[in-house]
């Protein structure tokens, strides 16, 4: 028999951070969370998202053992102000076992009914700067701290229980070596020309930190019109920039200004630190971060978290800008292979950026919808 107990304090909530621990101690594919920054993330006084909603989250037992869990999310933002009655679910994994699955869904469910909600999407986080999506495609490519990991019978289980397909992701590859850099030192002239345009490009986190408002003021104006977003608050940027600082590499990150300083494009850059993560086990103590730390110098991976264009410059070329400037701290680090992080299959303004470049896609993910 199936029993759901509800998360209540630090030490449920940490048990609720540790389970996928055990369940994926055997992959070689899984990347940990940081646990101390994942009970973070999921605690009302530490993550500003609780500004604008809600969270419980459960742990199912069978036989005295944890066998699955999931956060149950509402964002008041999006129901109120955005019209969108959604009942959001995260941080949902399980043994394989469709009772499981089926006990905890119901739960959200049951959630959602109470607050008029009209349907269930998952697995999605608080915000678009969150993890979301269950993995359909590549389960044998290595995570990433970005994404969620998930077993192939997930999938199996959302179908069963009547879940349909609501949004697709995709994630691709390529190789640095082989990009046409010529191409872009030429565009870049050109681009920076035409439209009066000046790069940045910074070696230290305190060059960064003044642009970050504006940098967040662009995200939100350039991501506005896809289908999942929800704006950033102001506290939610104070969130982010303390939570990811330490994962920066300043090189890495790239902001295109107009002549009267205004930001019109940006790239956020990081290091992958997947095998790191995978060798910390969640610790950053003792030799955890000093683990992190090396990836952060020597990773020959590049993980393109997010790119944004002013939409009055997007079609424009800009990136070619950015491609130019990032082309110069790859070659310094030695990067070989970039990754593009998720995003969304109907976004076509951002598969144009990489219409140059010889992509590969390694995964595909997508959130679940069933109408309560």
């Amino acid at each position: 028999m199936i029993q759901l107990h509800e998360v209540k304090n630090k030490k449920e909530l940490k048990q609720f951070v540790t389970f996928p621990f055990s369940l994926y101690k055997d992959s070689k594919y899984w990347v940990p969370p940081i646990i101390s920054d994942e009970v973070g993330t999921l605690s009302a006084d530490k993550n500003p998202a609780f500004l604008h909603a809600e969270a419980r989250y459960f742990l199912a037992f069978k036989n005295n053992e944890i066998v699955g869990r999931i956060a149950a999310i509402v964002n008041w933002t999006e129901i109120n102000d955005q019209k969108v009655k959604k009942m959001r679910f995260g941080w949902f994994d399980t043994i394989d076992d469709l009772d499981v699955s089926k006990a905890l869904m119901e739960k959200v469910a049951e959630i959602g009914k109470q607050d008029n909600l009209e349907y269930i999407e998952g697995p999605v986080g608080f915000s678009n700067l969150d993890k979301n999506g269950a993995l359909t495609e590549g389960f044998d490519h290595i995570g990433t701290m970005a994404t969620w990991y998930n077993h192939p019978y997930y999938i199996d289980h959302f179908n069963q229980l009547g879940f349909v397909t609501e949004k697709e992701y995709i994630e691709s590859k390529f190789s640095f070596i082989n990009l046409p850099i010529e191409r872009f030192v030429r565009a870049n002239e050109l681009i920076l020309k035409r439209f009066k345009l000046k790069a940045g490009s910074y070696t230290k986190a305190s060059e960064i930190i003044p642009h970050l408002d504006n940098m967040f003021n662009l995200f939100n104006d350039s991501y506005s019109k896809l289908s999942s977003f929800v704006p950033i608050s102001n506290a939610q940027r104070d969130y982010f920039k303390k939570k990811f600082i330490n994962f920066v590499n300043p090189e890495f990150i790239k902001f295109v200004f107009d002549e009267h300083d205004k930001m019109v494009a940006f790239a956020i850059v990081l290091p992958s630190f997947s095998e790191a993560l995978q060798e910390t086990k969640g610790k950053l103590f003792p030799f955890g971060f000093l683990k992190l730390l090396k990836a952060k110098k020597a990773s020959k991976t590049a993980l393109f978290y997010l790119i944004g264009v002013d939409p009055h410059y997007q079609n424009k070329g800009v990136t070619a800008v950015i491609f130019n400037e990032m082309h110069k701290s790859f070659t310094k680090y030695g990067i070989e292979t970039c990754i593009r992080l998720p995003e969304l299959a109907d976004n076509h303004a951002s598969h144009q950026i990489w219409k140059d470049f010889d992509t590969k896609i390694i995964k595909r993910r997508k959130t679940f919808k069933k109408m309560l």
